[in-house]
């Protein structure tokens, strides 16, 4: 495989995303669904559809999921009362109660992720990726591609 930077990128992304599982594993989740109760968390109960928007996620990945976290006991699903085709996702007890624990775990992410890079380096990073993020969104504007920037 070449060292191109998609092929980094594709590799470094593959490779948190399995860290970020054996993380948390302990909790109860699967990489992804700590995404989806970060969410819950900072906003509160959610319309699914909506949810599957923020989390930029297409609407049966986000169904499994959710009925994932609700068989785990860490959601619940109730009917929209304002368009009853919809549902809501709230947080259980449960689910808040994982907060400590999954903050935790992307804390040490971080750690592991950033490892041996200097605070410069760091930076360099950090602005390197909100600028190929910006250049692909822009690209996925001006080809019509749905925007999930």
């Amino acid at each position: 495989m070449t060292s191109s930077i998609g092929n980094l990128l594709i590799r470094a992304s593959r490779l948190h995303r399995t860290a970020a599982g054996q993380l948390l594993r302990d909790a109860g989740l699967h990489a992804g669904q700590e995404l989806l109760m970060m969410h819950l968390w900072d906003h509160g109960s959610q319309r699914q559809g909506d949810l599957s928007e923020v989390l930029d996620v297409d609407a049966s990945t986000l169904t499994r999921m959710v009925q994932r976290l609700e068989h785990a006991g860490f959601v619940r699903r109730s009917r929209c009362e304002i368009d009853g085709r919809a549902w809501d996702v709230h947080p259980t007890q449960a689910g808040l109660a994982l907060r400590d624990r999954v903050l935790a775990a992307w804390e040490e992410l971080e750690k592991i992720t950033l490892n041996g890079l200097s605070e410069e380096e760091v930076a360099a990073l950090t602005s390197a990726l909100e600028r190929v993020g910006g250049n692909l969104c822009e690209f996925a504007r001006n080809s019509g591609s749905p925007d999930h920037c």
